[in-house]
């Protein structure tokens, strides 16, 4: 089965993924911190039991994450399959995960169902579509905390009203490279926005574009307005990487560091990250004959706690970083 982070969509050169999230909860139930281990237990039952024995359940697998490794439980995180909160919690926690990995439920998180869909490019409606769907049953199987005022009741009260939170995930290296990341972290949060790294000191240049209201808004006002102000970024984007196509010196700088990857015998995670930003940008140009498949599989899977989990041993910094350059000499051959 084809699994969602090597595909493509709308503006992929940009845009690597859309994200929706949903809270949701059950309103004969305490929220999650204030919940007894019984109580855990037999929402968690109720809720997997309404998805097994529904028209989607072939599409899931249950993951205890007391059933298996701490490397293992780590990279489920490292992929944003679950929150670092609820790795935390890990004795007592489970979720669902579809075949295709594109979907995952975490149960019993800070709220009762917490809905996760990514899709490959800019597919926000694509994302919402898939996360509404099983939405919907839940709808239809409980009576769910909802007030006609305030919408959805959540554990957080920024996700009050449509318990949405919708994301597009940004490859922004031109931008990054002009200092212009500030200037457009300050816009779109006067439009009610946020713009974020997605990893520590940027690497990879890498950014979350996220909707910052839940309340008052519909969600489909809040995917349009958030996809609108993704279709500017991007634009801005691309104007500043046509500059770059003409720089011999950047396009030089690109070559290299394809020379580097193919040659690597030891690759930390913020240089691999840098240089796998390079390598994307340098396909979006046309510039190396590399696909998003491969640099998405790359991404997704080489990051340290996914390296440990599949090699089924303890590994240090050092090792991971080995590790993770033979791989990449490999697929790069």
């Amino acid at each position: 089965m084809s699994v969602w982070y090597q595909g493509e969509g709308k503006n992929s050169d940009v845009v690597l993924y859309s994200e929706i999230k949903l809270a949701r909860n059950l309103a004969d139930s305490p929220f999650p911190p204030r919940m007894s281990d019984d109580i855990r237990k037999n929402v968690t039952k109720k809720i997997y039991a309404t998805v097994k024995s529904s028209p989607l359940a072939n599409e899931y697998d249950v993951i205890n994450l007391a059933e298996v490794s701490n490397a293992e439980a780590a990279s489920y995180a490292e992929k944003q399959l679950i929150s670092k909160e609820f790795l935390r919690n890990k004795a007592k926690s489970s979720f669902l995960l579809s075949k295709s990995e594109d979907v995952s439920v975490m149960l019993c998180e800070s709220d009762h169902i917490k809905i996760t869909v990514f899709s490959a490019g800019q597919s926000l409606d694509e994302a919402y579509k898939k996360a509404d769907a099983l939405d919907d049953l839940f709808i239809i199987s409980f009576k769910l905390a909802f007030s006609e005022k305030l919408g959805f009741l959540t554990s957080s009260p920024a996700d009050l009203g449509t318990g949405m939170k919708a994301s597009l995930v940004l490859h922004l290296p031109a931008l990054t490279r002009e200092g212009a990341i500030f200037r457009i972290s300050a816009m779109v949060g006067r439009l009610g926005l946020t713009l974020r790294e997605m990893y520590k000191g940027a690497a990879g240049d890498i950014y979350i574009l996220s909707n910052g209201v839940s309340l008052g808004i519909s969600e489909k006002s809040a995917i349009e307005n958030l996809s609108s102000i993704c279709d500017r970024i991007i634009e801005q984007e691309r104007e500043a990487r046509e500059e770059l196509k003409e720089d011999f010196d950047f396009q030089d700088k690109i070559w290299r560091t394809l020379g580097i990857m193919k040659t690597a015998r030891k690759l930390e995670k913020k240089e691999f990250l840098n240089f796998l930003s390079l390598l994307r940008l340098g396909a979006a140009l046309e510039i190396l004959d590399i696909d998003y498949k491969t640099i998405g599989d790359f991404m997704y899977n080489l990051l340290d706690a996914s390296i440990i989990a599949y090699a089924k041993k303890e590994l240090d910094e050092t090792t991971c970083a080995k590790a993770r350059a033979e791989v990449v000499r490999n697929k790069l051959k």
